[in-house]
């Protein structure tokens, strides 16, 4: 039973980042994905997968680790890179791609 801990990115579709201050513990996957010879839906049978532990900071999720004997590996937080513009910057004479609605 091994686990992964690691701060999410925030979500693509949100300028918040609400859900990237928590560390997650995952479980990784020990059975491969089956497939259901009747309806075709790929299913698994290690409901460990399902589980995702939040914690405020790595060294609790590090704690929990040991003190329950999971095997863990930590992957550090990515920086988050964001490109500052204005609305503005839109309408500027210097601007190199044409405007369009």
């Amino acid at each position: 039973m091994k686990a992964r801990i690691y701060r999410p990115s925030r979500s693509a579709t949100q300028s918040g980042g609400a859900r990237s201050k928590l560390w997650v513990l995952e479980f990784a996957p020990e059975l491969a994905p089956e497939i259901d010879p009747l309806m075709g839906w790929t299913g698994s049978r290690d409901m460990r997968r399902e589980v995702k532990l939040n914690f405020a900071t790595p060294e609790e999720a590090i704690s929990y680790a040991e003190k329950n004997g999971i095997a863990y590996w930590v992957e550090p937080p990515q920086e988050e890179r964001r490109k500052l513009i204005s609305y503005a910057d839109n309408f500027k004479a210097t601007r190199l791609d044409q405007w369009t609605h």
